[in-house]
C-alpha cells in the first residue's frame, strides 16, 4: 500500500502546480531502515511515505526543503552514514537521490481577464510556470480554469500585487486605466520582480511615464516597464497572436542567462532583456 501514497502525492502536487522533491534511497550497505527503491515526497508543508524515519529522514526533509526554497532544478546526491552522527544504530550507509518535481520557472502573475487574458493564460499554464490570474469580475473568467492556475476574484485587485514572491512575473491588461496606473505604481514600488509587462501602446506608455514620473518613480525604475510588451516580430492585433507574442518574451526572459544579477548575495534573478535590447527599451 505504501507505494501508492508517493505516486499519488505526486499526482495531487503536480495537479496543484505544488513543487515537491522525490527522495529515492538509490544505495544500502549493511544494515539500514529502508530498502532501496523506498522514496517519499518532501513539499513545503508536508512529507508524504517514509525512508525510514529518524535523523537520516529529518536530515533529508531539511535537504530537500532547502532546495525548494532555492528553486534548485538539478537532482542532487547525497552519502549518509549511518552512525552515531545521525543518531542511528543501524550502523549502515546509504545514498540518497534527491529530485526537483513540478518547481515552476516563474510564479505569474496575469490581471484582467479580458480577450486577450483568456488566450494568455492557457499558453502560461502549458509552461513551467505557477500562474495567478486576477480580475474583480467574476464574470469575465471562462467557465473551465486551465489546471495549475489559480483563479483570484478580489475587488480590491491592487492588494494581489503584495501576495506574489519576490523575482516575480507581472503581467497587466485590465479594463481600465486607472487600474492599470495604480497596478504599475505597485508593482514598481515593489521593485522586485524579473519582468514587468502593460498591455497598450507607446502612447499609453507616454502617458504613463508622465504620471509615474509625477508620483515621484525614477526615469530608470519607470523604464524597466516593458510597454507595448511582447516580441515586436510577432505582429497581429487577434488576442491569440498578442499572446503568443507576450509568452514568448516570458519565456525568453525566464531561458535567459545572460546578465544575471544579484542583490545582497540573494539569488540570481536574470535581468529583464539582453544588453543589446535594454538599450531600444522605451
Amino acid at each position: 500500500m505504501s507505494n501508492t501514497v508517493w505516486i499519488n502525492a505526486l499526482a495531487e502536487l503536480q495537479q496543484q502546480g505544488e513543487p515537491c522533491v522525490l527522495v529515492t534511497i538509490i544505495e544500502e550497505r549493511g544494515s539500514t531502515p529502508r530498502n532501496a527503491g523506498s522514496k517519499m515526497v518532501v513539499s513545503r508543508e508536508r512529507l508524504y511515505d517514509t525512508i525510514g524515519g529518524g535523523h537520516l529522514e529529518y536530515k533529508a526533509q531539511k535537504i530537500a526543503r532547502e532546495m525548494l526554497d532555492n528553486r534548485v532544478r538539478e537532482t542532487r546526491l547525497e552519502r549518509f552514514s549511518l552512525g552515531a552522527s545521525l543518531g542511528q544504530c543501524c550502523g549502515g550507509a546509504t545514498v540518497l537521490l534527491f529530485e526537483p518535481m513540478g518547481q515552476p520557472q516563474a510564479h505569474i502573475a496575469v490581471f484582467g481577464a479580458g480577450h486577450v487574458g483568456r488566450a494568455l493564460v492557457p499558453l502560461l499554464a502549458s509552461l513551467p510556470c505557477k500562474v495567478r490570474w486576477i480580475d474583480s469580475r467574476e464574470s469575465e473568467f471562462p467557465a473551465q480554469i486551465p489546471t495549475g492556475v489559480e483563479k483570484v476574484v478580489n475587488d480590491e485587485v491592487v492588494d494581489e500585487v503584495e501576495n506574489m514572491p519576490a523575482g516575480s512575473y507581472f503581467i497587466v491588461m485590465t479594463h481600465n486605466h486607472q487600474l492599470d496606473l495604480e497596478l504599475t505604481a505597485a508593482i514598481l514600488e515593489r521593485g522586485d520582480f524579473t519582468y514587468y509587462g502593460l498591455i497598450g501602446s507607446k502612447s499609453k506608455r507616454a502617458k504613463f511615464e508622465h504620471r509615474l514620473r509625477d508620483r515621484g518613480f525614477q526615469a530608470e525604475t519607470v523604464q524597466r516597464m516593458r510597454c507595448p510588451m511582447g516580441i515586436s516580430e510577432v505582429k497581429g492585433k487577434l488576442p491569440v497572436e498578442i499572446a503568443v507574442s507576450i509568452a514568448g518574451e516570458v519565456i525568453a526572459t525566464y531561458n535567459a542567462n545572460f546578465g544575471e544579477k544579484s542583490a545582497d548575495g540573494e539569488k540570481p534573478v536574470p535581468m529583464l532583456v539582453p544588453a543589446a535590447r535594454r538599450s531600444q527599451t522605451g
